[in-house]
């Protein structure tokens, strides 16, 4: 029999005798099997039909083949899985794994794929917000709440912390004995580099580039805002409009809590500090230097050099002070000082803070607290780079923010699962891009047939136990 030579499939070489050829004709398969925990994550918190009643569908249900739900739910768990852009969409379209956790292994229309396209999803991603009256007219039929979504973050949060505590049982019934909650809220702003002429673009001199400036407000892990604006405002632009609308939904649930905020100096603002002050909300914030706070804590400096110089490490004093701007303060606060000589230079920084001496000293107030303001900005590349909050290809800033919202939300689902399903293991404290590489890039074979779909997932996995416990958890927290 005369052998067949394939056009299509790829050379790799031998080994033992025998050629290594690839193609792509392995049928229904996927490299993403672990999306099997996405949908059970979301199973158990509800998160994309929630997203989706934040949409108005004006189009004729009898002419849909992609309902809102579905396409909200292909660019959140896209996110996810690693798949940004619209156009990866034309290809897993077609993937049977994801068809089949979207709820629709079939299109009603036997011409069409059983999930949208890039051209169906462009059309979601251009929605305008409700109430938008310069809207494109082919955008029209499909409009989202923003204020909505902006509401699922905080609600999707005190549900997290009710379930830790395991007030989900008893309600909203509270102890009179319980121990009063902290929360610290952590505000940041980032560059989104632009590489177009897209709406709202501006150039940003300390970022050297066309960019915009989202702002993020974390608390803990917990991701409660992602609002995108344009960079030719101030960094702190917003932040206090945020903190109360956080606060109010706080004092809510928690009417007795103890809040901080804690942000660097591109948000010390006598607006926000007053504001903090005048509510009850403590603060502790980054301030810039100046020769008179310099000037200030010129002992503590010397003291600190002296030391440097004789064990040629970094030697630090810290010195409380009561300070005023000339101008821009409206009254006087405290601010803590660190006088530090590293590297042959000194290094003096300054916060200030409502916080009282008593309650925390100046050197446990900024190594012990102020200084894990840090771990933030790593939620911030997790968001931006593991889950592609930074790729804002669209026109308009509000197509823009919605796919900032997506990005958000995705980092929110991944949140999910490692706080139900992977507290105590190996991957607790994992960032968003280690879980993806670990439990969700896992092949697997699919099989549709009348009774079932059958997913037969890499034997070879190496997290394969931890995939299990994760499923079990989940599963238990879904029901």
């Amino acid at each position: 029999m005369p052998t067949h030579c394939r056009t299509d499939s790829l050379d790799f070489g031998s080994v033992e005798g025998r050629s290594i050829v690839a193609a792509f004709d392995g049928g229904e398969i996927t490299s993403d099997g672990g999306a099997l925990l996405l949908a059970r994550t979301n199973g158990a918190i509800r998160l994309i039909d929630r997203v989706a009643a934040a949409f108005t569908d004006r189009r004729n249900p009898d002419l849909i083949e992609h309902e809102v739900v579905t396409m909200a739910g292909q660019r959140i768990i896209g996110e996810a899985l690693g798949y940004p852009d619209l156009n990866d969409h034309d290809r897993l379209r077609h993937d049977p794994l994801l068809a089949s956790i979207m709820g629709k292994l079939e299109a009603r229309d036997k011409r069409c794929a059983p999930l949208a396209g890039k051209s169906t999803l462009n059309r979601l991603e251009h929605a305008p917000e409700e109430g938008e009256a310069r809207a494109p007219h082919r955008y029209h039929k499909i409009s989202y709440d923003g204020a909505a979504i902006d509401q699922l973050f905080l609600d999707i949060f005190k549900e997290a912390l009710d379930a830790e505590a395991g007030s989900h049982r008893k309600g909203k019934a509270k102890s009179r004995k319980a121990k009063r909650r902290v929360f610290v809220l952590d505000p940041d702003a980032t560059d989104v580099p632009l590489h177009g002429h897209q709406e709202g673009r501006h150039f940003h001199g300390h970022y050297d580039c066309y960019c915009y400036l989202p702002l993020y407000i974390f608390c803990g892990r917990h991701l409660l805002t992602a609002r995108l604006r344009p960079s030719s405002i101030d960094g702190a632009s917003g932040i206090t409009q945020e903190i109360a609308r956080i606060t109010a939904f706080i004092r809510q649930h928690w009417p007795d809590a103890f809040i901080i905020v804690r942000a660097d100096s591109g948000f010390c603002r006598d607006e926000l500090l007053a504001w903090c002050e005048d509510n009850d909300v403590h603060f502790v914030i980054g301030l810039a230097k100046n020769p008179r706070l310099t000037a200030a804590i010129k002992p503590e400096l010397a003291e600190a050099e002296a030391e440097h110089k004789t064990t040629r490490r970094p030697a630090r004093r810290f010195k409380d002070l009561v300070y005023t701007t000339h101008d821009s303060w409206t009254r006087e606060r405290r601010v803590v000082a660190k006088a530090e000589w590293t590297e042959g230079e000194a290094n003096p920084r300054f916060i200030v803070t409502s916080m009282h001496e008593d309650v925390m000293d100046a050197r446990a107030l900024y190594e012990d607290f102020y200084c894990k303001r840090g771990e933030m900005e790593n939620r911030i590349k997790e968001t931006q780079t593991d889950l592609f909050g930074d790729h804002m290809p669209a026109t308009t800033m509000r197509a823009n923010q919605l796919r900032l919202y997506f990005s958000a939300l995705a980092y929110v689902l991944i949140c999910a699962l490692r706080r139900i399903a992977l507290a105590g293991t190996k991957l607790a404290r994992a960032t968003c891009a280690t879980i993806r590489l670990c439990l969700l890039k896992i092949g697997a074979h699919i099989t549709v047939s009348v009774r079932r779909v059958k997913v037969a997932l890499a034997t070879g996995c190496p997290w394969r136990e931890l995939f299990e416990t994760a499923h079990a958890r989940l599963s238990a927290a879904a029901r």
